[in-house]
């Protein structure tokens, strides 16, 4: 048995894993954050025709995410027990699944591009305007899909600084052509001089354009680092179907893929009912999930790290490892968790005042974010556990606790709250709390039982 201190001799692994993905997770906020700020300049309803689709975006960008964790698992095992051929192979199937699912979602979201506003009761003076801006982002559909996929390929062969940086491009290009088209001609203020800056005054359709054009670059910028990878590359393996890669793929996927979808579903379910509480209403809950998902970045950072370590532990049958690199990340992730909730509680309402003038908007979603600010901790546990299971290819189970909270609490309470009882917004996030707090109990239960684990009777070395 490894003492406390070769336990936390694991620790630089676990950060050189984490660290890159909290970064990407960080400049993917900022640039969120630097989006609602510029879109909100224009005003509540701009705020509210960009915010309104949102859920429908992760329900989309989510479902896709599942068919690459089904590859983590598959990858990260391969690497773990040093068969990079088979990893390889896996890389090239990978490949194969981006031009299908890319094909499917750009004509699905494209097709239902005017049909989302309405499904997400929009307010009627919004719901044009939402209709393009969907649409637009949705174009590059092929590319994202590719970017969302290959790196998680690359991040199950413990390669997570390709992805950051890549991230870190797509988000600069956001940045300057939201700058470029999203305001008019105007006279800028620059290190004591008059500068006229070119702009396109195209609103909120140049924010649509900006964040279309990124992640059309992004795409091409992670195929092209895939192709040139030493471990993963699919370079000369065929992508026709391989029924000895793609079973055991889905038959993680496809609980992740089903779990995800279902979640989003309830995503979009939620927001449509805060929709229809108003303007003001959609304003602050739109804003306060742009906040609140910067301090999430901990959570997702160490749970990319716990995917693949954990695959890393099954495939070298290293029972040890995965007892040992899973104690280090749980307190890691609760002490950060713990930090972070902090700091959202106490900064809560001038974190709001980032994005909007509206008092009624500030005070609203201050209030909001300081409920949820104190379930950060127990939050971060369910996504580390999340992360475990996930590399270790069981998603049966998440799929079932993350549907029962979602549907069962969530979606049931918030109805009560808002339709029956006109419990406003802190009413539903309250229902989003209790959400939280069941999945805590349900996951920390199944993890604690250990009969996910296939190396739970192995003797230790």
């Amino acid at each position: 048995m490894l003492g406390l201190k070769n336990r936390w001799s694991l620790l630089p692994v676990v950060l050189a894993l984490a660290w890159p993905t909290m970064i990407e997770q960080m400049m993917h906020t900022a640039v969120q954050y630097i989006d609602t700020a510029m879109v909100g300049s224009l005003g509540t309803t701009a705020t509210a025709a960009v915010g309104s689709t949102t859920t429908v975006g992760w329900l989309v960008n989510s479902s896709i995410s599942a068919m690459g964790i089904g590859f983590l698992a598959y990858i990260s095992r391969a690497c773990g027990a040093g068969e990079h051929q088979k990893a390889r192979s896996a890389s090239a199937q990978a490949v194969l699944v981006v031009l299908v699912l890319g094909t499917l979602f750009t004509a699905v979201t494209l097709s239902l591009s005017g049909y989302v506003p309405v499904w997400m009761q929009v307010d009627p003076a919004a719901q044009e305007l939402s209709r393009w801006y969907f649409f637009i982002l949705y174009l590059p559909m092929l590319p994202r899909t590719a970017s969302i996929v290959f790196g998680t390929v690359l991040r199950a062969a413990g390669d997570t600084k390709t992805p950051m940086l890549v991230g870190l491009l797509v988000n600069i290009i956001n940045v300057v052509l939201n700058f470029l088209l999203i305001y008019p001609v105007r006279e800028v203020d620059l290190f004591g001089r008059q500068w006229m800056i070119w702009g396109a005054d195209w609103g909120v359709l140049g924010a649509a354009a900006a964040s279309a054009v990124a992640f059309a670059v992004g795409g091409v910028v992670i195929t092209i680092a895939l192709w040139r990878h030493t471990k993963v590359s699919p370079k000369g393996f065929s992508i026709k179907p391989d029924p000895q890669v793609l079973k055991p793929c889905l038959k993680v996927a496809l609980p992740n893929m089903l779990q995800r979808f279902g979640t989003s579903l309830g995503y979009v379910a939620f927001a449509s009912m805060i929709n229809a509480l108003g303007e003001v209403a959609t304003a602050a809950h739109t804003i306060a999930n742009t906040v609140e998902s910067a301090f999430y970045v901990p959570g997702y950072g160490m749970q990319a790290a716990a995917a693949t370590l954990s695959g890393n532990a099954i495939g070298a049958k290293d029972p040890q490892k995965m007892r040992d690199f899973t104690r280090v990340i749980l307190w890691i992730e609760v002490g950060l968790m713990i930090l972070s909730g902090g700091l959202l509680f106490a900064f809560a309402p001038s974190m709001m005042r980032l994005f909007t003038e509206s008092t009624a908007v500030i005070a609203l979603g201050a209030v909001v974010l300081q409920m949820v600010a104190l379930s950060e901790p127990i939050y971060g546990v369910s996504i580390i556990i999340e992360g475990i299971l996930q590399g270790a290819g069981k998603t049966s189970m998440p799929f079932v606790f993350n549907i029962i909270g979602m549907w069962g609490v969530r979606i049931v309470g918030t109805l009560v709250c808002t339709q029956m009882l006109d419990g406003g917004l802190i009413a539903a996030w309250g229902c989003m709390i209790a959400h939280n707090v069941l999945l805590f109990v349900l996951f920390l239960t199944y993890w604690w039982r250990g009969r996910w684990n296939p190396l739970k009777n192995l003797k230790t070395t």
